[in-house]
Formats: structure tokens, C-alpha cells, sequence
């Protein structure tokens, strides 16, 4: 089987635009199927990725990556969310996550604006979250810690709202 591989550069790209660097996508293979779970993570063995889509619609949705995560990125993907990068960056930018916001609004061709983009946070159990200074493939997540994204519209990366679920495992 013939595989197209892409190769992209990774951007770049100061904290005061708001967009952060996730992680190059070097291919456009088939994702492998997810082994993530509905709700958070029960032990402190995996990372709860929490996505919040806010001014896009939609229910706030919490998802465990079980065991050890390589990147935000890849515990973004295996807790069960799909993510589309961009045509020039590939996954350096997470453009979309789950399909939104939708391909009329946002083409994703180059990076998002930074008045309309997801946002990247951390937090410990039981913490407050963190906007993230690292993009999503840099920045290697502990078990048993949490992740979120949040949509962030015409907002500053000073006003962005974190995600609206309290990152507290049951």
C-alpha cells in the first residue's frame, strides 16, 4: 500500500498571537482506532482530556487516554476526539477538533486566527487550570493530570476562557 508522506515545518509562534505549536502531521494515513473512554480518568493512570466548545455548540465532553501520553496531542487522540490540523501545518495547529468548528467557517489552510482558535490548558487533579506555554506536541502530560481545550472566539490569550469543567477526578 502506497502512503503519501507530507512533510511540514513546525511554526513558530509567540504567545501573543494565542496560537501555540502542536505537532506536525507527517502523514495522511488512516487514524488507528481510540481506546479512549467515556468521562475522566478513574485512577491516576491515563490523562482526562477535557474539549469544551463553547460559542461552537455543543455539550462540554470529558474523555480518559488511558495509560502514558506521549504529547497533549496524542492524548487528545486517544481519548477518542478527532483532530484536523491545517493544509500547511499540518498538526502543528489544531484547527478543528470533532469536526469544529466546520470547514464553511474555518478552512483550514493556514493557522487559525487568533480571534477564533482552540485553546491549550493544563491542570493537576484537583488543581485550576493552566493556559498552556507549550504546544500540544511539545508538551508531554503527567498521568493522572488533565488537559482541555477550549474554543476560544474573539477573545485575547489573556481572556480566553479555560474549560468549564472542574478538573477533579471523581
Amino acid at each position: 500500500m502506497r502512503r503519501l508522506v507530507i512533510i511540514t515545518a513546525t511554526a513558530a509562534v509567540t504567545a501573543s498571537s494565542g496560537l501555540l505549536p502542536a505537532q506536525a502531521d507527517v502523514t495522511r494515513t488512516p487514524a488507528p482506532a481510540r481506546t479512549g473512554t467515556a468521562g475522566p480518568c478513574p485512577t491516576a493512570s491515563g490523562v482526562t482530556v477535557v474539549v469544551d466548545y463553547q460559542e461552537l455548540g455543543g455539550a462540554t465532553e470529558v474523555r480518559c487516554a488511558p495509560g502514558a501520553q506521549p504529547s497533549g496531542l496524542a492524548a487528545l487522540e486517544n481519548a477518542g476526539f478527532t483532530v484536523t490540523g491545517t493544509q500547511r501545518w499540518g498538526k502543528a495547529f489544531v484547527c478543528r477538533i470533532n469536526g469544529k468548528p466546520t470547514a464553511a467557517t474555518e478552512p483550514c489552510i493556514d493557522t487559525p486566527p487568533a480571534s477564533a482558535y482552540w485553546s491549550y490548558w493544563h491542570a493537576p487533579n484537583g488543581g485550576s487550570w493552566t493556559y498552556s506555554s507549550l504546544g500540544a506536541g511539545s508538551y508531554v502530560p503527567p498521568q493522572g493530570s488533565w488537559e482541555g481545550w477550549s474554543f476560544s472566539k474573539n477573545k485575547t490569550p489573556t481572556t480566553n476562557p479555560p474549560p468549564r469543567v472542574t478538573p477533579v477526578r471523581p
